[in-house]
């Protein structure tokens, strides 16, 4: 049988009916996108925030927060800015910017039908990636929004963008962003890139230089003239060519423009990471200030000094970093679309990529741009590529597999971090473990230094000064000095040996059902008060501790400046179950170096107002009297003396003296159960300083975790630089002590010359007994005389 053809007419009347169904499929769409746009507009409207910050912008004089010898360290209320009116910014700068940014500015209503299609076309095309984002776009993202890349963030952009074009002028809204924009450097506006890059004012630019600042809202880290001058000149000479193509210059202006030798200012010196004190300093001077404090111009200089600053910030991220380098992979932090572009292009596709993620000066920004089992190539947010082999590649090797799980996969545009190490470049990670740190000078409570997490843009949560953690056996010295007060010397024997549970007694000495054991699982029977502090054996403090009695203890620990809400009501006070912010346990360390006199934490030493007048000084200190003091003189003598032998060979920080290579450092570990909260605490006559390690949500640090391994070398990281040309203190002994033996003891307690015992008496040295009922002592018998 014969096929029969469909004849035209047929053949025209299926393509019509094609037609009409296609039609109305994509009507449908349409009208479904455009109910869908329409649902989302009216929820998002009633949340946009008001327009008064660009309505009515106000350049202010920001509150600058220094170091004591002078270097900036934060800046609020305006970010290194200098407002100038649209009428005082060069022509030739503003067409410069018009011309590389947003040539339709003039045309458009606040976004760009023309631009958006072009940079579609572009983007499906499978070519350089390109945005459709106005000036005034820019402005409503740059004012009340975050660069977070989501549908909603967009869709309030071009709301806010439409409704900015209705309020104000073409003029007001190019000079809102002139004077806004970030480029660089900490400089935000053209006026202060001017002076940042080329050290003159706007007035004084060149077509070139010009030229080069404009190029540099797109990706100020990308194309930075300070960081990467090659790219930085190819930026400019991009800029130049659509100058001359709209007419704003001549070819010879041009070609001379390119040919002109610019002459970039490098920084003079590094950056000051203090962040945290900046934000305290911030919140000091609006509560004395009120809240128009961030614009008066107001000048604040802290108490501490920048070299040890920089100290404590870089030995803080070391350790953190070390420990995450030991964590397992986690995966990218994100994933960009990269296009299938070679050469130039893909490097401005690989940047483009990168410019709404933060870069960091450890943890440098990368995308990866190919990756095998054995090479992966990557591409710094500063445009440099990297080759990442052998050790570099090592911990992410099952991530590289075909068959790698999505959320660990590393594949070509997986946003990662990069590290330098000694072998060259390695994957690695943000961590999620933090840290703090706070220093403080003893006699005066001047701030020496302050670092509370491991990146304030992250996380502005002040750990240093606002993290309650429990503070293990940083806690211990503040039990001894209390026993001191009863008799109890540094040569007293303490049997260290399990407790047997009673089931009797006062609930404040029985031990019930609960077996605490010794860091290091040994039990070594009779051994001094000094000894076990300085090996850190929690049965000898749990002895003492029910030698003197809870309510003893915890009166005399409060007088260290601990909140006794916060200190736990049973034994284990003994181990540090109390909570304590590094703050407030470096106060009470600054009181043992200070002879037992109290110290109370002081971070600015004056503000001036935007004339240099004073108009803020801490008030001096009081004179120094012996009834001042919040504990004896010779009691801290006994416990810092039993503090220097916790840094010496046998103690649990003999790695500070074994670096610092001094014999007057002073301190104490700390690690919590299940070595959640790391510790170190300590000082120098000169300085009190506390570092801690932990997570934000409390957990384990790990198997190895110690106060020892991950905060002490945090504090031996910053007293390296502090102590630096310090001359060795010699401790001058107090009134009350006399030399008994090997070590002293208070004047009243040498008589005899017997070593006083407890928890020995009643069984042979290595057994264990109920503490309910401690056999009878010289210190017994101490601590109910009168």
């Amino acid at each position: 049988m014969k096929s029969i053809s469909p004849t035209p007419r047929r053949r025209w009347q299926a393509v019509r009916t094609t037609g009409k169904i296609v039609f109305g499929l994509v009507l449908a769409v349409a009208l479904v996108a455009a109910l869908g746009l329409g649902l989302a507009v009216a929820r998002l409207w009633p949340d946009l925030p008001p327009l008064d910050k660009v309505t009515h912008y106000e350049p202010q004089q920001p509150l600058i927060v220094y170091t004591a010898d002078g270097v900036q360290i934060g800046q609020f209320g305006a970010e290194r800015r200098q407002f100038v009116p649209i009428g005082a910014i060069p022509a030739m700068l503003q067409g410069a910017v018009l011309a590389i940014e947003d040539t339709r500015f003039e045309q458009h209503f606040g976004i760009d039908p023309i631009g958006i299609a072009r940079a579609l076309l572009a983007n499906v095309g499978g070519g350089m990636r390109q945005g459709a984002s106005t000036i005034t776009q820019q402005v409503a993202r740059n004012f009340f929004l975050s660069p977070s890349k989501t549908l909603e963030r967009k869709l309030k952009e071009v709301l806010l963008a439409l409704q900015i074009e209705r309020r104000l002028s073409k003029a007001q809204i190019l000079e809102l962003y002139m004077n806004q924009i970030y480029l660089g450097q900490r400089a935000y506006g053209f006026a202060a890139a001017a002076q940042v890059y080329f050290g003159k004012p706007l007035s004084a630019l060149s077509i070139a230089e010009s030229a080069m600042l404009a190029g540099l809202p797109q990706n100020p880290s990308y194309a930075n003239p300070v960081t990467n001058f090659a790219r930085a000149r190819a930026r400019q000479a991009l800029v130049l060519a659509r100058m001359e193509k709209i007419g704003l210059i001549t070819p010879d202006e041009r070609t001379a423009a390119l040919a002109e030798t610019l002459a970039i200012q490098l920084p003079t010196h590094t950056e000051v990471h203090a962040e945290y004190l900046a934000e305290m300093v911030r919140q000091a001077v609006v509560a004395r200030f009120g809240e128009t404090a961030n614009t008066q111009g107001y000048k604040v200089y802290t108490t501490v000094r920048a070299a040890e600053q920089q100290a404590a910030y870089a030995a803080l991220r070391a350790t953190v970093l070390d420990h995450e380098r030991h964590q397992p992979w986690r995966g990218p932090e994100a994933h960009e679309t990269l296009p299938f572009l070679r050469g130039v292009e893909l490097e401005r596709a690989a940047a483009q990529a990168l410019r709404d993620h933060q870069d960091d000066t450890d943890l440098r920004l990368a995308i990866v741009t190919e990756s095998t089992q054995r090479v992966v190539t990557a591409q710094l947010a500063t445009g440099e590529t990297i080759q990442l082999t052998g050790a570099g590649i090592a911990r992410v090797r099952a991530a590289l597999l075909p068959d790698a799980p999505e959320e660990r996969a590393i594949r070509r545009g997986a946003v990662v971090r990069l590290e330098r190490r000694d072998f060259g470049w390695a994957i690695a990670q943000w961590p999620q473990v933090q840290a703090a740190f706070v220093a403080l000078e003893p006699a005066s409570g001047r701030l020496q230094a302050l670092v509370g997490g491991f990146d304030f843009t992250r996380s502005p949560f002040n750990r240093a000064t606002q993290a309650w953690r429990q503070a293990g056996s940083s806690i211990k010295p503040f039990l001894y000095s209390a026993a001191l007060e009863q008799g109890v010397m540094p040569d007293t024997l303490v049997n260290d040996a399990p407790l047997l549970p009673t089931g009797t007694g006062d609930t404040e000495t029985a031990v019930t059902g609960w077996q605490p054991r010794n860091a290091d699982g040994q039990f070594d029977g009779p051994i001094t008060v000094r000894q076990g502090l300085v090996r850190s054996k929690n049965l000898v403090s749990l002895r003492l501790l029910q030698q003197i009695g809870l309510g003893s203890a915890r009166d005399w620990i409060h007088r260290f400046g601990f909140d006794p809400a916060r200190l736990p009501n049973d034994l284990t006070l003994a181990l540090g179950s109390g909570s304590t912010t590094p703050l407030q346990l470096a106060q009470a360390y600054a009181l043992l170096a200070n002879g037992g006199r109290e110290t109370t934490p002081v971070f600015i030493d004056r503000i001036t107002n935007a004339q240099g007048v004073v108009v803020f000084q801490p008030p001096p200190l009081p004179p120094h009297e012996a009834d001042s003091l919040a504990i004896p003189a010779r009691n801290a003598f006994l416990v810092n003396s039993m503090l220097l032998d916790v840094t010496r060979a046998g103690g649990t920080a003999a790695l500070a003296q074994r670096t610092l290579q001094r014999g007057d450092l002073h301190g104490k570990t700390g690690t919590t159960n299940d070595a959640v909260d790391a510790w170190f605490a300590g000082f120098h006559p000169s300085v009190a300083a506390v570092a801690w390690v932990g997570f934000d949500e409390p957990r384990s640090l790990g198997e190895q975790a110690s106060g020892s391994a991950l905060a002490l070398p945090i504090w031996i990281g910053f007293m390296d630089k502090a102590l630096a040309g310090v001359p060795e203190a010699t401790p001058v002994v107090p009134d009350g002590l006399v030399r008994v033996g090997d070590d002293w003891r208070y004047a009243e307690w040498a008589q005899g010359g017997q070593v006083a015992r407890i928890g020995i008496d009643a069984v042979p040295a290595a057994a264990s007994a109920p503490l309910a009922e401690p056999a009878a002592s010289a210190v017994s018998a101490a601590a109910t005389a009168p």
